[in-house]
């Protein structure tokens, strides 16, 4: 058999490309599968975190910013460590971005804090000056949407079977319940800005965009 194979080059090709690919998808697959699945730790964003990831991307940060940080010393220096598949089990859509404007943001939980990320989104070179990135005043006066926000979690719980409610996760329930929580959330990260307004609003029930996407930003670990 093969002589014959060495006699006929086409057929020599094909037999070591499907020996080839046969042994890549024995080798790979197992891997992928398991790094594929949610890390220990990795948990559904909160309804608060989600309407904050909404808000990032409708102000389309990840066209200046990704969430991927490679593998290479340079990179791992200055955002910390890789990304691992498993983190982006609850990502819908993935924001690993192709453009990299402004620095990666995946970990930027881990080194900026509430105070920074407000005065950073309301006046970006007070903290950065030589920024090129535009102020975001106007997420200081809008209201976060919680209902849209409540609607994805409660699509992907069903539809995907994202694990919200069971134990250790974030707490989903009703739309009043959820509410409830974001609004708790929210208080608790008001409570670090110096924003007077926001704090009046979140006191009066109401979010503003720029609690939601700081919950978001600071969640980013």
């Amino acid at each position: 058999m093969f002589h014959w194979l060495e006699k006929n080059p086409f057929f020599f090709a094909v037999g070591v490309f499907v020996v080839i690919a046969y042994a890549g998808l024995v080798e790979v697959l197992p891997s992928f599968a398991k790094e594929s699945r949610p890390y220990v730790g990795t948990k559904p964003y909160s309804v608060l975190r989600l309407a904050g990831r909404q808000i990032y991307i409708h102000q389309d940060c990840n066209a200046c910013h990704s969430q991927l940080i490679r593998p290479f010393k340079s990179e791992t220096d200055r955002y910390g460590m890789y990304s691992l598949s498993g983190e982006y089990a609850y990502d819908r859509p993935f924001l690993w971005g192709s453009e990299r404007t402004g620095p990666d943001l995946h970990r930027v939980g881990n080194y900026r804090t509430t105070d920074w990320n407000e005065n950073h989104m309301r006046n970006p070179q007070s903290v950065v000056p030589d920024s090129i990135m535009p102020p975001y005043p106007f997420l200081f006066n809008q209201i976060a949407d919680i209902d849209t926000a409540y609607a994805e979690a409660y699509t992907v719980k069903k539809v995907f079977g994202v694990p919200y409610d069971k134990k250790g996760m974030p707490k989903l329930g009703t739309l009043s319940q959820a509410k409830a929580n974001a609004l708790a959330e929210a208080k608790k990260i008001a409570a670090d800005m110096k924003d007077k307004k926001v704090k009046e609003m979140v006191a009066d029930g109401k979010i503003p965009k720029i609690v939601a996407l700081i919950a978001y930003l600071n969640g980013l670990k």
